[in-house]
């Protein structure tokens, strides 16, 4: 006599096999198309690590080597020197960005190329430079972008410049660097006339970064964008 129990035994054995026998129906009929998957992900990986390993860090190597002389005169404000080369051995940011820039060393290059023409008065060239340089920090992140703020309001555009330094204060959320493009966002809504703007900027100041040295004497700009608001 066959128990339920059993019988429940019975049915999970033949649901088991048929699962197996499924399976190997999948594999038998898929082989082809599985294994040429698992060649095609080992080719990408071995791609990858190649590309990494066999050209990338002997690149970076070189940029490296490469971007040593023009930190030294972007130190001592060799602006030109260090975005355009020397002519006796260094070639310049702009030759490093065009030979390695697919590398970390190349990646700061942009950043201080970006910060060289800024300070020969090149913005348009200055705000591609500087866009097209990544980093997820929330130091020099925001100070570049920033950066891009002041590039704009240099160039007479006051309203792109005004957003950036809000997305800079935002990107950077702390008290060194958030107040200090939040005060630039506030002077720049006071000439667009936009006060009830640039008093929130100010009370932000006041309110969330109130140990800031910006936040130090911030009341009499609230005061001033009050007055003039009226």
């Amino acid at each position: 006599m066959t128990t339920t129990k059993g019988k429940g035994h019975e049915k999970e054995s033949v649901e088991v096999e048929e699962l197996v026998t499924r399976s190997e129906l999948f594999i038998e009929t898929n082989s082809k198309k599985i294994i040429f998957g698992i060649i095609a992900v080992a080719v990408l990986v071995a791609a990858i690590l190649g590309y990494k390993y066999g050209y990338l860090a002997p690149q970076q190597k070189k940029a490296e080597a490469a971007i040593f002389k023009g930190e030294y005169y972007f130190g001592i404000d060799s602006f030109a020197l260090a975005l355009n080369g020397d002519g006796i051995g260094y070639e310049g940011f702009n030759a490093i960005i065009d030979q390695y820039g697919n590398t970390k060393t190349g990646n700061l290059a942009k950043a201080y190329a970006g910060i060289c023409c800024y300070k020969l008065g090149d913005y348009e060239q200055a705000i591609d430079l500087l866009k097209s340089f990544s980093a997820d920090d929330n130091m020099v992140s925001p100070t570049i972008i920033g950066l891009i703020g002041d590039c704009y309001l240099d160039s007479g555009n006051t309203e792109e410049g005004v957003s950036y330094f809000e997305k800079a204060a935002k990107a950077a959320d702390n008290e060194v660097i958030s107040p200090v493009y939040l005060k630039k966002a506030g002077f720049a809504y006071e000439s667009l006339k936009q006060y009830d703007k640039a008093i929130k900027a100010y009370q932000t100041i006041k309110e969330k970064y109130y140990t800031s040295v910006e936040a130090s004497d911030i009341d009499k700009y609230i005061t001033r964008a009050s007055a003039l608001a009226q």
